[in-house]
């Protein structure tokens, strides 16, 4: 079955270009496009795509707000979100993970890049380029205001549960974690699977938001 992807970006050309990429792709489906988020979400009602890549900053409705109603509970069809944009150290970062995007990327990523997010994220992982990945976690980490009263879900981690979610919140891979914790990735992935079904978080990216979201992983920054 092929991946069914919709377009969102208000620059036409930059729709051009993309869906002349990924309709050469065995295992793409570009089944429509969209120029704002208004649009995106009617279209995306209508199509029912896997994947939607959305661009942040558009007229009408901006991708955030889109990707919001996008991924809102009760939704007879919910696709994965996948930020595709130029502003890596924007605002709209944190607002569109909070959102419930499945990924963000860079618009200057290889394509090959491009081609292996939509991939990640209609497979149902998340994704976030490392540079974004590192940069989102620099932001957090300036910005104290953002911790606040720390979650009590916090409390029902074990001590190397909340080792993992401190370096998933540090931007390091699974096989990362399992070479600083000195096991397996086997290993990494079970106390992953029990982090996220404590804390009531979808993916990784939902981990991020979530650790930093509640000031857990800021200290341990330049830590082990």
């Amino acid at each position: 079955m092929s991946i069914r992807v919709l377009l969102v970006d208000d620059q036409e050309l930059i729709r051009i270009g993309l869906r002349l990429f990924l309709d050469t792709q065995d295992g793409i489906d570009v089944v429509g496009e969209a120029q704002d988020g208004a649009e995106a979400v009617a279209r995306a009602a209508e199509l029912r795509p896997d994947v939607v890549v959305m661009d942040v900053r558009m007229p009408v409705l901006d991708g955030v707000a889109a990707t919001a109603r996008l991924t809102a509970p009760g939704r007879d069809h919910t696709p994965r979100v996948l930020i595709l944009t130029t502003f890596d150290l924007d605002e709209y970062v944190y607002g569109a993970l909070r959102a419930g995007a499945a990924g963000f990327l860079l618009k200057d990523a290889p394509r090959d890049r491009l081609l292996e997010a939509i991939r990640v994220v209609d497979a149902g992982d998340a994704l976030l380029s490392p540079t974004v990945t590192r940069r989102l976690i620099q932001e957090f980490a300036a910005r104290p205001s953002v911790a606040v009263r720390p979650s009590p879900l916090l409390g029902t981690l074990t001590p190397r549960e909340r080792e993992v979610l401190v370096l998933v919140a540090r931007g390091l891979t699974n096989g990362e974690i399992a070479e600083k914790l000195v096991v397996t990735e086997a290993t990494v992935k079970s106390h992953l699977g029990r982090v996220l079904a404590k804390v009531g978080a979808r993916d990784r990216v939902q981990l991020v938001i979530f650790a930093y979201a509640n000031g857990v992983a800021a200290a341990d920054l330049d830590g082990r």
